[in-house]
């Protein structure tokens, strides 16, 4: 897997395993939202200080971001669309 697929996996394999929004993520790491989901598409090539951002924000080493996944790993799952959590269904009286 090439370095630039690598750290996309690993941002959103850490990202969405702790329930983190991506806006939400690059809101905390002080970068834009469209910059931070073309990092996760691996149309960007993030420098290693803005790497080092993210990382600090997941609270991990930068060395996560070059984990080789396992031979047969499922790409991670995303989130539920929509910016806002779902809230609960009035009753009807």
């Amino acid at each position: 897997m090439k370095a630039r697929a690598l750290v996309a996996w690993n941002v959103r394999r850490i990202r969405v395993g702790r329930g983190i929004p991506q806006e939400q993520l690059a809101y905390d790491a002080r970068i834009d939202r469209s910059y931070m989901g073309r990092i996760e598409q691996q149309k960007e090539n993030p420098t290693i200080d803005l790497l080092e951002r993210i990382a600090e924000t997941l609270d991990v080493h930068l060395s996560e971001f070059f984990v080789q996944p396992t031979k047969g790993a499922t790409a991670p799952k995303t989130l539920p669309k929509g910016r806002k959590p779902k809230r609960p269904r009035r009753k009807t009286r």
